[in-house]
């Protein structure tokens, strides 16, 4: 299967049922600390010893620019943030985790889309695009 036909696929079972794939990854991997809204008040957020970010100013804290290398990079995990845990294991598993050569499962949905995981890269990648999209709508203005 090709990146494009896989594309494809995503994008046509999104569009069919009008899903924010950005505001599901969002909501399934980072709201448990930073919220459903991305203020920093998610259900665990009181029990962190850092308060989590209020993801919604990211683009003010940056002279109205919305920061998408640093978002990223943090997201990927290649700009280390402490409260997401090393890289091998960050907090939210292995849903942004591209590593093709390990044993697991990134997710069963994708997996049987592409046996031979070849392309846990860029289902990694849409993921973490998707994220990054999402944070852009819900900036402060």
């Amino acid at each position: 299967m090709t990146i494009a036909s896989l594309t494809a696929v995503f994008a046509a079972a999104a569009q069919a049922e009008d899903v924010d794939v950005g505001k599901a990854e969002f909501q399934s991997s980072c709201a448990s600390c930073h919220g459903m809204d991305g203020k920093g008040k998610g259900p665990v957020s009181e029990q962190l010893k850092v308060p989590p970010p209020d993801l919604t100013i990211l683009a003010k804290n940056n002279n109205g620019v919305f920061p998408t290398n640093a978002a990223y990079e943090t997201i990927y995990g290649s700009k280390t943030i402490p409260a997401h845990g090393p890289r091998e294991m960050p907090i939210w598993g292995e849903r942004f985790n591209p590593i093709v050569n390990l044993p697991h499962i990134v997710d069963p949905t994708y997996d049987v889309l592409d046996p031979s995981r070849e392309l846990r890269g860029v289902v990694v990648r849409t993921r973490i695009l998707a994220v990054i999209d999402y944070l852009s709508r819900i900036q402060q203005k």
